[in-house]
């Protein structure tokens, strides 16, 4: 099979890898991923505190005293 291309037209842009993110875009991502560290920190601590078995209301006094 014989091709035959008479004109071809392209553009080809180099770019440096570690600037495809834009600053805005950077804060973005650092703030949602912070913000998902601090709920799952607040999830096993809620998880910590429903997982502690106390004898009651006595002895749980007599453990802060």
């Amino acid at each position: 099979m014989e091709v035959q291309i008479n004109d071809l037209v392209s553009t080809v842009r180099a770019v440096d890898g570690d600037s495809l993110l834009a600053p805005q875009t950077m804060e973005k991502i650092v703030r949602v991923v912070l913000q998902a560290v601090h709920e799952q920190e607040a999830h096993r601590q809620r998880v910590r505190v429903e997982r502690r078995i106390t004898c009651g209301v006595s002895h749980e006094q007599e453990e802060q005293g």
